[in-house]
């Protein structure tokens, strides 16, 4: 399971942290020269984390690049399903290990294993494609949404609070997520509805490179996802003995997409029961285009008194 906590937005870091570089070097892994094994092998690092569980966009993010350096170039990722196995520790490398599914005259299938200490705390396949041509249809971008820059960044709402995972959220985070609804870092004020919105970009330029935009989208895919699932019942991330952590994750890419530049992410719960609870999103460009949809299943338990 991997930690989910609700993400930062600042507009810019604290003095020598750079959150950009920071995001663009957990994203460029190093391979394992000589490991005896049927998989191709990649060594990546872990953000440090006030709770040293790594986060679960992160893991997932740097999956796909693994599973990226073993596709021919030309074949953009177009889907993944993972799930999170075990939590992971934030003061370790990460190996992981690629498996070639297959590789077919338009579609690549590729397996990763993220690996702690020999056991694996993801399992993820990812599926890949040629550009084609063919059919195209997409649900429209809702109307009404306030502008990003109307909104407040979370260094306004938490840079002030002397605690370590307030500044973590306010500072060191590489993406700036601005609720549209008010945010459930401290307290749920909003509509108590199963939805989320949020507008949510990188804090800094990246490359042209667009196998990084899309592993870069998956790692914020992370964000805020399982807050539908939170507001319907009056719950804050600050709810006292509330566990919440992801099981799964699956994301679709439709269409080009840069993480640089503004993207709605409008989230909903469609069922929670179980102590499991499933979020859905859809990633909108400012211009309208629907770039991604993403699904993921959380673990939400809730202690019966207060």
């Amino acid at each position: 399971m991997a930690e989910n906590t609700p993400a930062p937005a600042a507009a810019a870091g604290r003095p020598g942290v750079d959150p950009t570089a920071a995001l663009l070097d957990l994203l460029d892994l190093g391979s394992a020269e000589g490991a005896q094994t049927d998989e191709e092998i990649f060594v990546g690092t872990s953000a440090s984390q006030p709770s040293r569980r790594i986060f679960g966009g992160q893991v997932l993010a740097q999956s796909l690049v693994a599973a990226m350096r073993t596709v021919e170039p030309s074949r953009e990722v177009h889907s993944m399903h993972g799930y999170f196995l075990r939590a992971g520790d934030a003061d370790q490398p990460i190996t992981f290990g690629v498996q070639r599914l297959r590789d077919g005259r338009s579609f690549s299938a590729r397996r990763t294993h993220a690996y702690q200490n020999g056991v694996p705390i993801l399992s993820m396949i990812a599926s890949f494609q040629e550009p084609a041509d063919g059919v195209a249809h997409q649900e429209t971008m809702p109307e009404g949404i306030p502008d990003p820059e109307s909104l407040p960044t979370t260094a306004a709402l938490l840079g002030r609070l002397d605690h370590p995972v307030a500044r973590a959220w306010a500072y060191e985070r590489p993406f700036d997520i601005r609720h549209i609804d008010p945010p459930l870092y401290l307290r749920n004020d909003g509509p108590q509805e199963p939805r989320n919105a949020v507008w949510m970009r990188s804090l800094g330029p990246l490359p042209d490179d667009a196998a990084l935009h899309r592993a870069a989208l998956a790692y914020a895919s992370d964000y805020t996802l399982l807050e539908p699932i939170l507001r319907p019942h009056g719950l804050s991330w600050i709810r006292p003995g509330m566990s919440v952590a992801s099981l799964d994750h699956a994301m679709w890419w439709h269409r080009p997409v840069r993480v640089d530049e503004w993207l709605l992410y409008v989230q909903s719960s469609p069922s929670a029961s179980g102590a499991r609870g499933l979020s859905t999103g859809r990633i909108f460009d400012r211009s309208g285009a629907l770039v991604a949809s993403v699904a993921q299943e959380g673990m939400v338990r809730v202690p019966e008194t207060d």
